[in-house]
């Protein structure tokens, strides 16, 4: 059973730092990405990295800003989120693809991820 934990939200001053983590259980490979969505807002791709290379992805709201990693080892991926700022604040979703065909590379489109965390609120305070 293929199941996706985030942890590691909260609530942090503007200029903060977190470190958000996607526990992964019930496959072996697969591209993992980081989405959030704000109130009144259409979910946003954020980062994603591919399984086979660990190619990653940033959208350019973030680029600079979000490091994503993962430990093939412990079946887990990171966002390392600093210099956060107010428009940074939504619910933070990791999700898993698990196409093998794009093993190499990743794509933060939301329609290519199979399964989803239940999210974890991120809030920035100015």
């Amino acid at each position: 059973q293929v199941q996706l934990v985030e942890s590691g939200g909260g609530l942090v001053q503007s200029g903060g730092s977190l470190r958000l983590s996607c526990a992964a259980s019930g496959f072996t490979y697969a591209a993992i990405g980081w989405f959030r969505q704000a109130p009144g807002q259409k979910r946003e791709g954020v980062s994603c990295i591919s399984s086979g290379d660990a190619s990653t992805y940033y959208a350019d709201s973030v680029k600079g800003q979000f490091t994503i990693s993962r430990d093939n080892a412990r079946n887990m991926v990171y966002l390392q989120m600093n210099s956060l700022k107010s428009e940074d604040t939504a619910v933070y979703y990791c999700a898993a693809d698990l196409n093998s065909d794009r093993a190499y590379g990743c794509y933060a489109a939301s329609g290519l991820y199979d399964y989803w965390g239940q999210g974890t609120q991120v809030t920035v305070s100015s």
